[in-house]
C-alpha cells in the first residue's frame, strides 16, 4: 500500500468561474446571494456577498459549504432528527439547511459550495449553476 495518493485540487480559475456563474444565476432570480467556496479540507477559497444580500447569510453560506465538503453530500442529507444537535456540537459550523453542495469531479470531493440569502430552492439553483460551470458532477 502506498503512503500517498494523487488528488485533485480546486484551482483559483475554477473558483472564479464558479463565483461568476453563481452571481449570474442569482441575478437571473433577482435575489442577491452570499456565495462561499471551500476546498475539501474546509479552507476558504472564494467568497462574495452580493450587493443587497443579507449579511448574516454569509455565516450560513459558509456553514453550508463546510458541511457539504465535510459530508461529501448536499447539506439536506443530514437527517432532520440530528440537524440541531450537529449544529450545536459544531458551534454552527454544520447545517442541514438547503444550499450547500459538494464539489465533486469524477466522484472525488474537491470542496464545497454554500449559498445563502434566498429561498432554499434559489440557494440550490445558484449552487448548481456554479457546479455546472466547471463541469462538476451534479
Amino acid at each position: 500500500m502506498s503512503p500517498t495518493q494523487p488528488s485533485r485540487i480546486l484551482t483559483h480559475d475554477a473558483v472564479m468561474t464558479m463565483l461568476s456563474a453563481a452571481i449570474a444565476e442569482a441575478e437571473n432570480h433577482g435575489q442577491p446571494q452570499c456565495i462561499v467556496i471551500v476546498d475539501a479540507s474546509g479552507e476558504l477559497l472564494g467568497e462574495i456577498r452580493m450587493t443587497g444580500a443579507k449579511f448574516l447569510s454569509r455565516k450560513s453560506a459558509r456553514s453550508k459549504a463546510l458541511t457539504a465538503a465535510s459530508i461529501r453530500a448536499a447539506t439536506t442529507a443530514i437527517p432532520d432528527a440530528v440537524r440541531q444537535a450537529i449544529g450545536m456540537a459544531t458551534g454552527g459550523h454544520m447545517t442541514g439547511l438547503p444550499g450547500g453542495l459538494p464539489i465533486m469531479i469524477e466522484g472525488e470531493c474537491i470542496g464545497g459550495i454554500g449559498i445563502g440569502s434566498g429561498s432554499g430552492d434559489q440557494d440550490v439553483a445558484v449552487a448548481t449553476a456554479a457546479l455546472k460551470a466547471i463541469g462538476a458532477d451534479i
